[in-house]
């Protein structure tokens, strides 16, 4: 892999950056393409070209849209081009024989759509020399094991960007680790420093792809260090509050739409499309408390509705308009301890506590 960068001087990083977004804000494919396989051929390399224009470009997507100044079909107009844009870096110029570093499994939780993030490892990983098995987004825990024990991969890499797929990724990792795999997780999902990864008994997290290249590098060969998790190894969970709610999600959200035509004023006259977004929004809110409560952390839970509030406002939403929806959920789980802690802790959320990607943010 060549490791060869020109002068800032000559073909500045930024520059490109600048040209790319343009391209896919445009939605111009053909330019976006050509920007790349111009650089590569100006001799930037194509690590560089992923994690210092690509990502960064990707996050400034989903920054734009949580600040509603491009709308949902731009988004993924911009998304779909990106991914495909890392499509031509795949078939470039200067990309090594796989395998000489092992083999290892590249894959989104099971329900996690958000798969460039995971894509643009992968490629990493292959520049660096690994035989990669990219899986894509949301891979069911029995596929990835079933592909595990046909290839004999000497790691996983386990990607998941929202919150809500925290349980979901417990289980694929646990199902990993039993067969001996060693697990690195990745992704917004996992927290800004990797707290959930480690609550979750991952063998590793890494913040960035170069950071999982140099992880996955130094342990090379390295079995998982918890082939047997015990399993009470999230005691808090004994008391079933997790279970019931998510259980419970139809009849909570139907429970609080109807609540919020008499104490909403506002709810009655909205038009079908809009209760339907509002029952979307709802149906958020109890996933993210879910996943609150099943990682016992109310600052998840308090961290989304700050994000929630930013992304009402941006788009002209009253956000007081969130303490009635709040106020029955409450009253809904008064009967559940941990449950109710946790809506009365996300009443004054941290301000300096990261807040989750968009639910479309490709970026981590």
């Amino acid at each position: 892999m060549s490791t060869s960068t020109l002068p800032a001087a000559h073909h500045p990083l930024s520059r490109l950056r600048t040209d790319l977004w343009d391209a896919v804000l445009e939605g111009d494919e053909y330019t976006a393409t050509a920007l790349v396989r111009d650089a590569l051929d100006d001799g930037v390399d194509a690590e560089s070209v992923l994690l210092d224009v690509i990502a960064p470009v990707q996050g400034r997507v989903g920054e734009e849209w949580a600040a509603d100044r491009i709308t949902v079909a731009q988004e993924h107009a911009a998304t779909a081009i990106n991914d495909r844009v890392v499509g031509v870096l795949s078939h470039g110029p200067g990309v090594p024989p796989t395998g000489a570093a092992g083999r290892v499994t590249v894959a989104c939780v099971d329900g996690e759509w958000h798969a460039l993030p995971a894509r643009i490892l992968a490629e990493v990983l292959t520049l660096r020399g690994w035989r990669v098995d990219y899986l894509g987004a949301q891979v069911p825990a029995a596929h990835l094991i079933a592909h595990l024990h046909r290839t004999g991969a000497d790691a996983v890499a386990l990607s998941a960007s929202l919150a809500t797929r925290l349980p979901a990724a417990h289980a694929t990792i646990t199902a990993c680790q039993a067969t001996g795999t060693p697990v690195l997780v990745g992704g917004a999902a996992f927290g800004t420093d990797g707290r959930y990864a480690r609550l979750l008994g991952a063998d590793a997290w890494a913040p960035d792809a170069r950071a999982a290249a140099r992880l996955l590098a130094a342990n090379s060969g390295t079995r998982s260090r918890r082939v047997l998790q015990p399993i009470d190894d999230l005691p808090h969970l004994a008391d079933q509050e997790y279970t019931l709610v998510v259980r419970s999600k139809a009849r909570l959200v139907k429970a609080v739409l109807a609540g919020l035509d008499e104490r909403f004023p506002g709810a009655r006259a909205y038009t079908e499309a809009q209760r339907e977004r509002t029952a979307e929004d709802i149906a958020h809110i109890v996933d993210f408390l879910a996943a609150s409560l099943y990682t016992d952390d109310a600052g998840l839970f308090a961290r989304f509705l700050t994000w929630t509030t930013g992304i009402l406002t941006a788009r002209g939403v009253p956000a007081h308009s969130l303490v009635p929806a709040l106020d029955i959920l409450g009253e809904e789980l008064r009967d559940f301890p941990r449950a109710a802690l946790h809506l009365r802790l996300a009443a004054a959320p941290p301000g300096d506590a990261p807040c989750p990607p968009a639910p479309w943010d490709t970026h981590a």
